[in-house]
C-alpha cells in the first residue's frame, strides 16, 4: 500500500510537468520575438510538430509501456522531456527549436497511456472506494500544470529570461526522474479488485455513443489547444490597460486555468448522481456562446467568458473518459483510451496552424474565436443526440460502475 501511494504521487506529478511542458512555449513565445526576428504566427507555428508527436506518440507509448515496461517508460518521460526542454532552451535556430519542440511533444505522449494505466492499477490495490478520488484527483494535477505552465513561465521570463523558463523546468524533471527511479523498483503491476461486471450494450447505441465521441474528440481537442494556448495572448493584447506586467498576465491566465481545473472535480461528482446526458448537455452548450464573447469582449469583462470556457472544456475531459468507461467492454478499454487519446490530441494539432494563421493575417482573436465557437456548437449538437443511457431507456446509469470502469482501463 506505501509503495502504491508512492507511484500514484510521481504519477500525478507527471500529469502536472506534462501539462506544463507542453505549455511553456506558447507563454515564452511573447519574449521571443526580438531574439529570433518573426512574428507571433511564425514563431507559434513552430510548435505544430510537438502537438502532432503529443497524440501520435500516445499509441506507441502504450504499446511500450505494456510490452517493456510502464515504470521504465515513465522514466523515460521525466528524463527524456526534461533534456528535451533544456536543449529548446540552448537553441538558437529555428529549426533546432521546432526540433526540441517536437521532441518535447514525444516524450509528453508517454503519460497519458503509461500514466493513466499505472494510476488506475496502484489505486485498484488501494481499494475499490478510492478509485473515484484518486482519478479525480489525479486530472486536477494535470490542470493545475495547465495553469502553473503561464504562471512559471511568465515569471522566469521577466525575471531572467525565456530560455531559463525552459530551462529550469527541464532540469526539475531530470530530477524528479532520478528521484522516481530510486523509489519505485521495477515490479508487476497489483492485481485488479474485482468489480461488477459490464451491462449489456446494444450495438446501435455503442456505435451512436462513439459516433458521438469521435466528434466530441476532434471538435473538442481542437477547442481545448486553440484556447489554451491563445489565453496568453488574448490577455496580453486585451488586459494591457487593466494588467501592464508580464507576471501579471500570467498570474490571470493561471487563475483562470484553476477555476477551470475544478471543473473536473464538480463533473466527477455529478457522473455519480446523473447519466452522461443529462450533465453533456448543458456542459456542451455553455461552450459556443462563451468561446463567442471571449473573442469579442476585453478588459475586465473579458474573464467572465474565459471562466466559462475554462470550465467547459475541462469538464467535458471527464465526460469524454467516462464514455469510453461505459461503452467500452474491459479488455478493450485500454486500447480505446489510447484511440481517444490519439483521436483528440492529434485533432488538437491544427490549433497551432489555426491560430498562426487567422492571427497573422489579421483576423484577429475575434474571428479565430468565432470559428472555435462553431466547433464547440458541434459539440453540443452532439450532445443532443447521444443517448440517454446503455440501453436508450431513459434510467439513470450506474455511474458507479462507470467510474470503476474508468479506474479499470
Amino acid at each position: 500500500m506505501s509503495l502504491s501511494r508512492r507511484v500514484i504521487g510521481f504519477v500525478n506529478l507527471a500529469h502536472l510537468l506534462d501539462h506544463m511542458f507542453m505549455l511553456i512555449f506558447p507563454t515564452a513565445v511573447l519574449a521571443m520575438e526580438a531574439d529570433f526576428g518573426r512574428s507571433y504566427g511564425e514563431l507559434l507555428a513552430l510548435s505544430l510538430g510537438g502537438f502532432i508527436a503529443f497524440g501520435a506518440g500516445s499509441i506507441p507509448a502504450g504499446w511500450l509501456g505494456d510490452r517493456w515496461s510502464r515504470r521504465h517508460m515513465l522514466g523515460v518521460f521525466f528524463l527524456g522531456a526534461g533534456g528535451a526542454a533544456i536543449l529548446a532552451g540552448l537553441t538558437t535556430s529555428l529549426w533546432l527549436l521546432a526540433m526540441a519542440l517536437t521532441l518535447i511533444g514525444l516524450f509528453a505522449a508517454i503519460y497519458h497511456p503509461v500514466g493513466t494505466a499505472m494510476l488506475t492499477a496502484h489505486a485498484a490495490a488501494l481499494g475499490p472506494e478510492t478509485m473515484g478520488r484518486e482519478i479525480g484527483l489525479n486530472g486536477v494535477w494535470g490542470n493545475v500544470g495547465v495553469a502553473v505552465a503561464a504562471l512559471i513561465t511568465g515569471g522566469i521570463v521577466q525575471f531572467i529570461g525565456w530560455r531559463a523558463a525552459f530551462i529550469l523546468p527541464g532540469i526539475a524533471a531530470i530530477a524528479v526522474g532520478i528521484t522516481y527511479l530510486a523509489l519505485v523498483p521495477e515490479h508487476a503491476s497489483p492485481p485488479r479488485k474485482g468489480g461488477q461486471p459490464q451491462p449489456h450494450v446494444p450495438r446501435g447505441v455503442a456505435i451512436r455513443a462513439f459516433a458521438v465521441l469521435a466528434l466530441v474528440g476532434v471538435s473538442g481537442g481542437v477547442v481545448f489547444n486553440a484556447a489554451t494556448i491563445a489565453l496568453p495572448k488574448l490577455f496580453a493584447e486585451r488586459l494591457q490597460d487593466v494588467i501592464g506586467s508580464a507576471v501579471g498576465i500570467s498570474l490571470v491566465v493561471s487563475t483562470v486555468y484553476l477555476a477551470g481545473a475544478l471543473a473536473q472535480l464538480i463533473i466527477g461528482r455529478l457522473v455519480d448522481r446523473f447519466t452522461l446526458k443529462q450533465i453533456f448537455v448543458p456542459v456542451a452548450f455553455l461552450q459556443a456562446p462563451c468561446l463567442f464573447l471571449a473573442g469579442w469582449l476585453d478588459n475586465a469583462w473579458l474573464l467572465l467568458p474565459c471562466l466559462g470556457v475554462m470550465f467547459a472544456i475541462f469538464g467535458q475531459v471527464t465526460i469524454n473518459d467516462a464514455m469510453v468507461a461505459k461503452y467500452t467492454s474491459d479488455a478493450w478499454r485500454a486500447r480505446a483510451y489510447s484511440l481517444r487519446y490519439l483521436l483528440s490530441l492529434g485533432a488538437s494539432a491544427t490549433a497551432v496552424p489555426l491560430i498562426a494563421l487567422v492571427h497573422d493575417r489579421g483576423g484577429g482573436f475575434a474571428m479565430l474565436f468565432a470559428i472555435l465557437a462553431m466547433l464547440g456548437f458541434s459539440i453540443f449538437l452532439a450532445a443532443l443526440v447521444f443517448p440517454k443511457s446503455s440501453g436508450e431507456n431513459g434510467d439513470r446509469e450506474d455511474a458507479g460502475s462507470a467510474s470503476s470502469q474508468v479506474a479499470r482501463a
